[in-house]
């Protein structure tokens, strides 16, 4: 069995390794090709070029970045259209995974799969209709989302998120992690995520942010566990912070003090994003900021069919988690309510709960059940194991 998948960041990268251990149990003998990061590349791909040359999101972002992204989505589609797959797995990053689905079913009759239903839910509902004609099949995170897929006339599988399936920090991994970093008081983790893009729009507001949490309680402590393609920028932005906030590398973490910083946390600032799920799971409550360009506040923010875009807040029908999106991404509001979760941390414990139970927690690991899905929608169906 021959596998292309694609994933443009690092939320994707981790999906589709998953899914490649998936497909691996079921079919020992099956190939990947395709374009991945670290950990797909771990799984076996030798990715066409950096999955991080594709990582583009916003109106003018992807504007600025057309004729590249262009490029990459035809070499992409000639290199699927080539290979002949069983089957094509694009994961997110829909404005160039529906591009490339596009293009290789005009010339190809390759079963293609999407995993991550595009939240038809929240904006531009046609889209769903759209992708109808393109893709074969829907791979959702979300336990809402198959409805929407398939009046559209898709398969869909809600195959749960890869995030109940976490490792979690021990409370005493946790206090190490405070003891080895000299962290007595209050502890704040700042995460303004995984694209270049991001942090050159946020960080300039997250440091606002900072200097004024500072300013009302000098014994808070900020932790940056930085994304491997943006740790540099992240350690240049912080240099004039006031504090000493401690930035975790990456390149040099094996993932244990990621994980020790997210259980030891008081509280977390976070961009809008799959972290909110992380954090639910290490019971951290958190405040959402996130901001655009202007074209991309006026134009996202007419579509908008959801007053809120946290996925706690989503999943848990609840609107526990505070969040600053677009205009009301301001630093004095923010700090704000940091300081208000710092003050009164069990007001999220039971929507971040429901959370991590309606995403599948418990149950059956979402990387082999997205594979099982797979290979039901081939015609191959998978037994148990």
């Amino acid at each position: 069995m021959r596998v292309f998948i694609t994933a443009g960041e690092a939320s994707g990268d981790k999906l589709g390794a998953a899914l490649m251990q998936g497909l691996r149990q079921l079919v020992p003998d099956v190939e990947f090709r395709g374009i991945g990061g670290t950990l797909m590349e771990k799984e076996g791909l030798d990715s066409l070029f950096p999955m991080d040359e594709i990582s583009v999101m916003g109106v003018s972002e992807i504007l600025k970045e057309y004729r590249h992204l262009k490029a990459r989505i035809r070499e992409t589609a000639d290199a699927v259209i080539a290979d002949k797959p069983d089957v094509l797995i694009t994961i997110d990053l829909p404005e160039f995974s529906l591009r490339v689905n596009k293009l290789v079913k005009e010339v190809s009759d390759v079963r293609v799969v999407h995993y991550v239903a595009p939240t038809v839910w929240a904006w531009r509902p046609k889209r769903a209709g759209k992708m109808a004609h393109h893709v074969d099949q829907v791979l959702a995170l979300l336990p809402f989302e198959p409805p929407y897929m398939q009046a559209a006339g898709m398969d869909c599988d809600f195959v749960g998120h890869p995030v109940v399936t976490d490792q979690i920090a021990t409370q005493a991994e946790a206090d190490a992690f405070r003891v080895k970093h000299a962290i007595k008081g209050p502890m704040a983790l700042v995460l303004p995520g995984s694209r270049r893009s991001e942090i050159g729009r946020l960080m300039p507001i997250f440091a606002q942010a900072a200097a004024l949490l500072h300013e009302k309680r000098p014994d808070l402590r900020l932790v940056l566990p930085a994304a491997g393609n943006v740790v540099d920028a992240v350690q240049e932005a912080v240099s004039d912070w006031p504090g000493a906030p401690l930035v975790i590398d990456p390149r040099q973490d094996d993932g244990s003090d990621k994980r020790a910083a997210f259980r030891a946390a008081d509280v977390a600032l976070a961009a809008s994003g799959t972290v909110s799920l992380e954090l639910a799971a290490a019971g951290t409550p958190m405040v959402i900021a996130y901001d655009m360009s202007w074209l991309s506040r006026q134009i996202i923010g007419r579509m908008m069919l959801v007053d809120t875009v946290t996925l706690v807040n989503l999943v848990s029908e609840t609107r526990a988690v505070p969040e600053f999106i677009g205009k009301d991404c301001l630093p004095g509001p923010i700090a704000d309510a940091v300081l208000h979760e710092l003050d009164a941390p069990g007001t999220q414990q039971e929507a971040m709960r429901l959370t991590m139970e309606r995403l599948g927690l418990g149950g059956e690991h979402p990387g082999l059940r997205a594979a099982r899905a797979v290979l039901n929608g081939l015609g191959q169906g998978a037994t148990r194991h």
